[in-house]
């Protein structure tokens, strides 16, 4: 597997883009453009999905017993991953709500 450094970013990176998706979907939902809210709530899932590999192979590094000392990136990186995919849960609720609203 790659550095553990370069695995963060890629976290980092991933998790960012499906945040963004997340938020830009909720602005969307409240113009009533459903359509293209449902599109950044994929591409969302998409981005964080690509992230969730990188933290798999960490994991499953981990188990094997092949991990090496954890430092503050890769935990930012973590804490970054899973903030992002709570926004998104939260996004698709909030779509949900503006849809039943309109």
């Amino acid at each position: 597997m790659e550095d553990k450094e370069n695995v963060a970013f890629e976290l980092i990176l991933y998790a960012g883009n499906g945040r963004s998706n997340s938020m830009e979907a909720i602005q969307e939902a409240k113009k009533g453009n459903f359509e293209m809210a449902e599109k950044l709530l994929k591409e969302a899932s998409i981005e964080l999905g690509k992230a969730h590999e990188f933290q798999t192979k960490l994991i499953q590094e981990e188990a094997s017993g092949k991990s090496k000392a954890l430092n503050i990136l890769l935990v930012h990186a973590q804490d970054h991953l899973m903030t992002a995919m709570a926004v998104r849960d939260l996004a698709i609720e909030i779509v949900e709500l503006y849809k039943k609203n309109r």
